[in-house]
């Protein structure tokens, strides 16, 4: 009887999100050998492969089937149309699909684009975006190098992705209007999967969410007197119950919680203002909650 085919999961093979998808699969414990130097990688730990392909075809392989889950932008899954299922945001590769046009030009604002050409990668967004807009363009689809077509007056302006802009500048473009936030998502096919790899997919699920929750959080040590343990536990914004020790000082004792990244040091100085002292922060490899 043949074998039920291992989790596979769709991974561009390479690019700006290759190097952090990597990372995540293995910071959630998950371990891979030479997969710079193969398409299709098994999981040395669990029973899963990695497919590396091109990102585009990342929404089509798991909208088939082929692949049962999927590490890409949601600029390319929304661009495809793709009949997937988003289960997580990953909070990584994160960019703007955004209009641009030559500095010195005349198009200064959306309603500038009327009746121009528009070069893209993404023609379905950017049409989109004018249909809303009930304005009229002429989308000229190129697949590469977006930037210099309004150089080559192949267009007299661009829907391309933006992180810093730097491209632009460079190109004498400006910036206009964004049309679509982007980051990197984990896509689930919609195609029927066996109870033994939704399993997997749960636990996969489970330790993102660990890692995630952990890059937001600190563990934070301190000693306090006594009395300030009420008023510390009302600070702490993020501990269900924080751990509290006994010191060889009857009156101090040792606190130990969790705390948010973003509120660090205006807790830290609430701390210290009711009599915290001796903090100490350390980061986290993960939570479960």
């Amino acid at each position: 009887m043949e074998t039920e085919q291992s989790l596979r999961i769709g991974i561009q093979k390479s690019g700006r999100l290759t190097e952090k998808t990597i990372k995540l699969l293995e910071d959630i414990g998950l371990k891979f050998d030479n997969y710079k130097s193969s398409l299709m990688v098994k999981c040395l730990n669990m029973d899963i492969e990695l497919l590396l392909i091109r990102d585009d075809d990342i929404p089509e392989y798991v909208q088939d089937g082929v692949c049962d889950l999927g590490f890409v932008g949601a600029n390319v899954t929304q661009e495809r149309r793709a009949n997937v299922s988003v289960i997580r945001d990953l909070e990584y590769g994160m960019c703007r699909l955004s209009l641009a046009a030559p500095k010195n030009g005349s198009i200064k604002h959306a309603k500038d684009f009327d009746g121009k050409r528009i070069a893209t990668s993404y023609p379905n967004l950017t049409k989109d975006f004018f249909d809303k807009l009930g304005l009229t363009v002429k989308i000229v689809e190129i697949s590469g190098a977006v930037e210099i077509a309004p150089t080559l007056n192949v267009s007299d302006a661009i829907c391309d992705l933006v992180s810093t802009g730097s491209t632009l500048r460079a190109n004498g473009l400006v910036e206009l209007d964004p049309i679509f936030y982007s980051q990197t998502q984990l896509i689930q096919t919609n195609k029927p999967i066996s109870a033994t790899k939704q399993d997997l997919i749960n636990r996969i699920l489970l330790r993102i969410q660990g890692r995630q929750l952990a890059e937001k959080s600190r563990y934070i040590m301190m000693n306090a007197p006594s009395s300030s343990v009420e008023e510390i536990k009302d600070i702490l914004p993020s501990a269900k119950s924080p751990t509290i020790l006994s010191l060889a000082d009857p009156d101090m004792v040792a606190i130990h919680s969790v705390v948010p990244i973003n509120q660090f040091w205006e807790i830290m100085e609430r701390l210290k203002s009711v009599g915290a002292c001796d903090m100490v922060i350390l980061p986290i490899e993960s939570m479960v909650q």
